[in-house]
């Protein structure tokens, strides 16, 4: 027999008892479901409501509005005669799917959900409204009440109403912000905001004396009313953030925004544990003050039909909102909250310090990495820097009195941990988080060699909380010391840096990367200092346990590698400390990612010697390019950039390095995500690898280029012609017929049009034509043969390119066209491959003698002065790449000497143009000199000019 919804308090009843810890009560509640298992609808009694509400969602995203239009009629229409479950149940439902249809982004689309808001926000509003004063209601007469025993089930009833109250805010909220364009965009008032926000202040000041009345006695309505004043004031943060400027309406703004002050400034005694609360009321005041809508506005003039700007529109409303703004925060105002906020909010509290003392690097990160909405301090943190950002000139002097004020109630000698010391706490970080503006106010140089100096000599272990804040101070301020001081703040971080405090040190490690990666790091000065900071990164790395740390001192290792230069004498402790670092990071695909990154900049730095570190480097990076590894995914990317650096600074190819090639073919085929790098691999393999890997991967190579000819854009296409480029000038002979696919993809490239108007397409056929053309210099007989193949016949014909005459005629134009599209180099090339074409046996290179030779006249008289300013800009180029960053890279070295041996640098066009000019004389005879006779005169005389005839 069926179970049906009659069963279902029977069904709730042994699903309790099965979880009863009462072995009487539990064994028969197991049999009894075991046995209803397999009877029909017991699926279906399990299924929450919730699980039903998200299935609706869902379906609607798809379905709404074309295949379901009557679902919102239905669900209001059972709300008219629902009980306060089943409306709760519907209101669940309702919310869940005005969710998913709120993201749908399409225009379409948001009219649709316009239209919802404008049928369901007055029934929802109206409920809302009886709800509330039912729920305050039902709290007066639950605080007043003695016997909470005998209002059992009145209270079930009463939270179900608070249930259902909590979900209608939420459609609220999202019928208001996803229901109606932002009118910071279109400048119209949201009628709702202002009917809304009023009562929704109202309820936060209603429910808030709940807070104390209902912690001890009723603790189901205390968490209710904890949520519910939460809850409240996201919803104002938010209508604020979409609708600013009817938000700022003087019926709104000033009323908001001086509850929220107050509460930061003033909360009653009770408030001040309501952490999530005061938060809220932070954000708000914070999104307020850097509200753009409520500012000068700078940008340009759009025109609505009345002829006043939209600009002119938003100025006013900004200029009446932040009169408002300004007359809620005079100077004395904001000289109290800054107060409140730095004495109140930033100072440690007895909870803080007790988990600082039991895990000082669990207390690090969440001081350091938190959400600022998350935590009280670091919201109030953000709301002081935005405070401090409007009225930096009046603030200044404030911070620089309370940093005095701390500094003088805290003695350098204290070993206590007394108010007053929790104060310079908290004004050192007060003084941390805005040195760009206090600066102004207060002399680094002075504070530092006076205050901070001796803060930093007191060793006694309650200092740590001085000795963390001083680290933090070091590397905000870090703009501000000069040369003269930097010696002494390097000494003083790398002493942070050996702090018995794993708090300290690890703010130190932060603070020592901001230094090093500044762009006026002395090294000079740091030198000396490099052993210990080494050995000091060694050994935290060792003592810390949290993986966010370990990556941050790895973090500071490879920034160390990569911007001094004394790196090869530690290189064996380097060595060491990689190859145990990634012993232990197995699983640990974040950690890992960074050790790849300063294995990278190891291989850099060590350069010509990096074949050193090959014994731990190779397999990992083994590792990295393996696509069958479980973290390929992660590791991919940055193992691609290790490789690349492994090829380039490599000073000879080794057996395994040379074995790792086919690994790039099942890297290219999975996708192109890395070509850039994938090419740069590729032409690091060919120019360190030479014959043997030629010889090796000879397959391995044609495959990889016939992926990427064809398969990729015009960007994609001129990063890899260099290289086909490169291998021909490096191979003639062997590897034209090895990449014949390639080639004959480019041959049609070449003869395709459409590229008039696209600079790109341009580009990739001039490059195209100039590696066609190099073949017929260094390899004649190959281009005629695979011009010839039917195999391009049937490719051109695929490709709707008709062919009316021998291709490598047709080749011949596109090398007459793109002469003044390609580099010096190739411009040569192309002359040589048209003085060849002039020993063809056919009657059509007549047709084109005027044009051939009127390039090859123009390379010859204007090429060297283009070739000697192309050689010179390619070196300074490639010289200033890796200034400053060491020796050159052996791949750097090798690609110049490439460049300088190409054989088209030692041919001469002069005499090639010479002698094949006279074989097609004697080819042609009486047609040949009828050809020339039509020459015009100045272009016969600068021809003879250029071969030296006269």
């Amino acid at each position: 027999m069926a179970l049906s919804a009659s069963d279902l308090p029977a069904i709730y009843t042994l699903l309790a008892n099965s979880m009863s810890r009462d072995e009487s009560i539990r064994k028969p509640a197991e049999a009894a479901l075991s046995q209803s298992e397999s009877r029909p609808g017991f699926c279906s009694c399990l299924m929450v409501a919730q699980m039903l509400a998200v299935l609706i969602s869902k379906i609607a995203r798809f379905d709404y509005p074309r295949e379901w239009p009557q679902l919102f009629s239905v669900l209001a229409q059972q709300l008219q005669a629902a009980d306060v479950l089943t409306s709760h149940r519907i209101f669940m439902i309702l919310f869940r799917t005005l969710k998913e249809l709120s993201t749908k982004r399409l225009t379409a689309d948001q009219r649709n959900f316009a239209e919802i808001s404008s049928h369901l926000f007055d029934y929802s509003w109206h409920l809302w409204q009886s709800d509330v004063q039912t729920i305050l209601h039902g709290f007066s007469t639950v605080a007043q009440a003695y016997n909470s025993n005998a209002l059992e089930q009145d209270h079930d009833e009463l939270y179900l109403t608070c249930e259902r109250w909590l979900l209608c805010l939420k459609i609220i909220r999202q019928l208001i912000i996803s229901g109606f364009p932002s009118d910071a965009k279109c400048i119209q008032e949201v009628r709702p905001v202002k009917e809304v926000s009023p009562l929704l202040l109202n309820a936060i000041q209603s429910f808030l004396p709940y807070y104390s009345s209902f912690q001890k006695g009723h603790p189901k309505f205390w968490e209710f009313t904890k949520r519910a004043c939460t809850k409240l004031m996201k919803v104002l943060v938010a209508i604020q953030g979409r609708h600013p400027y009817t938000f700022g309406d003087k019926c709104v703004l000033p009323s908001v925004v001086d509850f929220c002050l107050n509460k930061i400034t003033a909360p009653e005694p009770d408030i001040f544990s309501f952490e999530q609360f005061l938060i809220q009321c932070m954000v708000l005041v914070k999104s307020v003050l850097e509200c753009k809508e409520y500012k000068p506005s700078l940008t340009g003039r759009v025109m609505d039909d009345s002829g006043v700007t939209l600009e002119q529109m938003k100025k006013n409303i900004s200029n009446v909102v932040g009169g408002v703004v300004s007359s809620l925060l005079p100077k004395e105002r904001i000289i109290l909250l800054c107060n409140v906020l730095i004495r109140r909010y930033f100072v440690l509290t007895a909870s803080d310090l007790e988990e600082w003392y039991q895990n000082p690097e669990a207390f690090h990160h969440e001081q350091d990495m938190v959400q600022w909405t998350e935590k009280l301090r670091p919201c109030a943190e953000a709301l002081y820097i935005v405070l401090f950002e409007n009225h930096s000139q009046l603030l200044g002097p404030v911070v620089v009195s309370i940093l005095q004020e701390a500094m003088n109630g805290c003695s350098t000698s204290v070993t206590e941990i007394t108010p007053g010391l929790l104060l310079k706490d908290a004004a050192y970080g007060a003084a941390a988080y805005v040195y760009y503006e206090l600066s102004n106010n207060l002399s680094f140089k002075d504070w530092f060699n006076g205050a901070l100096s001796l803060d930093l000599s007191n060793d006694h272990p309650n200092m740590h909380i001085i000795h963390r804040k001083v680290a933090i101070i070091l590397g905000q301020w870090v703009s501000e010391i000069k040369d003269d001081t930097k010696r002494a703040v390097y000494c003083a971080l790398i002493k942070l840096l050996m702090d018995k405090d794993l708090s300290v040190r690890l703010a130190a490690c932060r603070s020592l990367c901001s230094h090093i990666e500044d762009a006026n790091f002395s090294e000079r000065d740091f030198t000396d200092l490099l052993p210990i900071c080494w050995d000091s990164c060694f050994k935290l790395v060792e003592e810390v346990q949290e993986f966010d740390s370990k990556v941050q001192v790895l973090n500071l290792i490879s920034i160390l590698i990569g911007h001094v230069s004394e790196v090869i004498p530690y290189a064996n402790k380097l060595v060491q400390f990689f190859q145990k670092v990634w012993e232990e990071s197995s699983g640990e695909s974040l950690l890992q990612i960074q050790l790849l990154i300063a294995l990278r900049n190891f291989v850099v730095a060590l350069g010509y010697q990096s074949h050193n570190c090959y014994s731990m480097l190779l397999p990992i990076l083994r590792r990295g390019i393996d696509i069958n590894s479980p973290d390929e995914l992660n590791l991919l990317e940055d193992s691609m950039l290790l490789w690349e650096a492994t090829i380039s600074h490599a000073p000879v190819m080794v057996p395994q390095l040379l074995a790792y090639f086919p690994c790039l073919v099942e890297i290219m085929e999975r996708s192109f995500d890395h070509l850039q790098v994938a090419i740069n691999i590729i032409e690091g393999y060919i120019i360190l690898g030479g014959t043997d890997f030629l010889n090796m991967h000879a397959s391995c190579v044609a495959k990889l280029l016939d992926l990427v000819v064809g398969n990729v854009n015009d960007k994609g296409l001129l990063i890899i012609l260099p290289v086909i480029d490169m291998l021909i000038q490096c191979f003639p002979i062997q590897v034209p017929p090895l990449i014949s696919c390639s080639l004959q993809k480019l041959i049609v490239i070449c003869l395709s049009g459409g590229d008039d108007h696209e600079p790109s397409k341009t580009a990739v056929k001039a490059s195209s034509a100039a590696i066609l053309a190099r073949i017929l210099v260094m390899n004649a007989n190959y281009l005629a043969q695979l011009t010839s193949e039917p195999s391009l016949s049937l490719l051109l014909q695929q490709a709707g390119i008709p062919i009316e005459e021998n291709i490598l005629l047709s080749l011949v134009d596109i090398w007459l066209d793109k002469v003044d599209h390609v580099s010096s180099v190739q411009k040569k090339i192309f002359a040589l491959a048209l003085s060849i074409i002039l020993t063809m046996r056919l009657p059509q290179v007549l047709d084109k003698l005027d044009q051939i030779l009127s390039v090859c006249t123009s390379v010859i008289l204007g090429g060297n002065d283009d070739l000697a300013e192309e050689e010179s800009s390619g070196d300074n180029m490639s010289s200033s790449k890796y200034h400053g960053e060491g020796t050159i890279p052996s791949k750097e070295l090798r690609r110049r000497q490439i460049k300088f041996s190409d054989p088209v640098n030692q041919l001469s066009l002069e005499n090639s143009v010479r002698e094949n000019l006279q074989t097609c004389a004697t080819l042609h005879g009486d047609s040949f000199n009828s050809t020339m006779s039509r020459m015009h005169s100045s272009a016969l005389m600068q021809l003879k000019q250029a071969l030296k005839m006269q």
